[in-house]
């Protein structure tokens, strides 16, 4: 009984992982990383391989190997990369000769990603922890001493530098010069969709992203500022189809997920918006952010007890959140379970005094219960801290 119980649930494991797209299987591997579980990534991972011999899954493997200490399989994992897509495992090969503290090595591999389609600027290379055992090596200083990088790429960093600095004047300046210089660039003119994009004309960023999107049509970069555009534009629906091309593409980014999931609320698709939400939640069932967001889409479809559920676990795992007793506090509050709402938002006001809202609302769930000088003393304090409403119910049942 025993073989056959474990048999089906074999078959029931399988049958589910089978369903699973190249973007669910590196998502889940890295989430499973970043909490620490780095065998259960390698075995998902293992299997993903089955059906997707792709440079991606073999990367996400590496680093799962890479976490869990096992360089030579993570070594083997990028090299196998490397076989299908060049140049795709030697930054990979360079972090991992980094933390063995093989400089020369380390070196030897970097070069060769950056003669590679996979070219890593030098801002991300800089501020790679990974490299930190051998930044005070020969060879490491002797390698930045040489001309890596072109006349075009060193502008394009000093403009995404100014315009993470707001500083949108002078990264205008640099794009100019360069662009009578270097027509045609596509890294030059995806620097030229940030300008837009930081000036607030999100048409013209999306038209530059379009035309680039035509030759990369899964080009993660290209997509993600894309979908920004369309959302900063008023036009959510547009975003979400944006980001669901970047799952299809197969992104490993789970914050994707919630990305699309907040288009899908805007559009008063609520089930989808929850649906997402809690396929994050399989990844991340700890995330507070992610379980306040799936409680109040349960609240917005109507489901309040579902909602209250998701608003006890995550008061359960961050008992001294403020925002964590306000959330189940309004689930309350809206089935007029008025002790429960007050004895929440006390704690919440416990926890964090200046918020009107929370006063208010306490208020009327003590006047609703019929404790009208703990509901004024309520409503002073809300009043007292800018809620107009208060004034309303101050004027009403506090008056004397």
């Amino acid at each position: 009984m025993k073989s056959i119980l474990f048999f089906i649930l074999l078959s029931l494991t399988a049958a589910g992982l089978q369903g699973q797209t190249k973007s669910d299987f590196l998502m889940k591997g890295r989430a499973l990383v970043e909490r620490g579980k780095p065998d259960q990534a390698i075995s998902l991972l293992s299997t993903a391989l089955e059906n997707y011999r792709e440079t991606d899954v073999y990367l996400g493997r590496a680093e799962a190997f890479a976490a869990g200490g096992d360089y030579s399989q993570a070594i083997n994992d990028y090299n196998s990369a490397n076989s299908v897509s060049p140049g795709s495992g030697e930054y990979g090969l360079a972090r991992i000769y980094a933390f063995k503290g093989d400089a020369a090595t380390a070196v030897y591999h970097l070069e060769l990603c950056l003669e590679s389609e996979y070219r890593r600027s030098e801002k991300e290379i800089m501020l790679d922890p990974s490299f930190s055992l051998v930044e005070n090596r020969p060879e490491w200083r002797q390698f930045w001493r040489r001309t890596i990088y072109s006349s075009v790429e060193k502008g394009i960093a000093e403009i995404e530098y100014n315009l993470t600095t707001g500083n949108i004047s002078d990264a205008k300046t640099v794009f100019t010069g360069l662009s009578g210089s270097y027509p045609g660039n596509d890294a030059l003119a995806y620097a030229g969709a940030l300008i837009s994009f930081s000036e607030k004309k999100y048409a013209e960023s999306q038209l530059t992203l379009a035309g680039l999107l035509a030759d990369e049509p899964d080009n993660e970069k290209y997509l993600r500022l894309l979908a920004l555009a369309q959302e900063a534009s008023g036009n959510p629906a547009g975003a979400s189809s944006t980001y669901t091309r970047l799952l299809a593409a197969g992104t490993a980014e789970p914050e994707v997920l919630l990305l699309r999931a907040e288009c899908f609320r805007k559009t008063g698709e609520t089930d989808r918006a929850l649906g997402d939400v809690e396929k994050f939640l399989d990844l991340y069932p700890d995330d507070k952010k992610a379980l306040s967001r799936a409680g109040r889409l349960s609240a917005a479809s109507g489901d309040n007890l579902k909602a209250l559920t998701y608003f006890s676990e995550n008061l359960r795992l961050h008992p001294n959140d403020a925002e964590c007793y306000v959330d189940r506090a309004n689930s309350y509050f809206v089935s007029k379970s008025w002790d429960f709402a007050m004895k929440d938002y006390s704690m919440a006001l416990d926890l964090q005094p200046e918020n009107p809202d929370a006063w208010l609302n306490k208020g009327i769930a003590q006047l609703s219960m019929g404790k009208k000088d703990d509901a004024c003393f309520d409503f002073r304090k809300a009043f007292g801290q800018g809620s107009k409403k208060a004034a309303e119910y101050l004027s009403k049942y506090c008056i004397r």
